[in-house]
């Protein structure tokens, strides 16, 4: 399933059309990026394979910024980067509030896809993701979210 299935326009939430602008994972990702700051596009290439570990290409790179800055979504401005000077791509105020958007919608989807594998802590009921503290308590094995918890729990429930 495409990131354009998912993100299917809500017409209450979403006051942006996304399904035709970001139609897969690296133009999400691209966002991502864009969204933690001012970005040359080589900067975004390079920044993508660091952190997923796969080629981008320029051609969906530059034509997708094009893209961002005719629907009023991202603006440049041409600055020095070495000897060179680099369209330098940064959000609108419109723009972050779509990633704001796609973000919250994102986290929903995720939550929903990891719920049934999270642990909730035998104490305080907090999800834990992975790993967590496990400690035998009465010849059972538990989950706590930390030693804490488990102290706490152990002290609560002495006889």
């Amino acid at each position: 399933m495409s990131l354009k299935d998912i993100l299917i326009r809500d017409t209450k939430t979403m006051s942006i059309s996304t399904p035709d602008l970001v139609s897969d994972f690296s133009r999400f990702y691209i966002l991502t990026i864009l969204s933690e700051g001012p970005q040359h596009g080589y900067k975004i290439i390079s920044t993508f394979k660091k952190r997923i570990g796969k080629e981008l290409s320029p051609s969906l790179v530059y034509p997708f910024l094009k893209q961002l800055e005719k629907k009023g979504l991202a603006t440049h401005k041409l600055k020095p980067v070495g000897n060179k000077k680099k369209k330098v791509f940064r959000l609108t105020a419109q723009g972050q509030q779509l990633c704001k958007q796609l973000f919250t919608r994102f986290s929903q989807l995720v939550a929903v896809a990891i719920e049934s594998s999270l642990t909730a802590c035998a104490h305080c009921g907090c999800k834990i993701f992975e790993g967590g503290h496990k400690e035998d308590v009465d010849g059972k094995q538990m989950t706590f979210c930390c030693i804490h918890c488990a102290k706490s729990y152990s002290q609560c429930n002495q006889p």
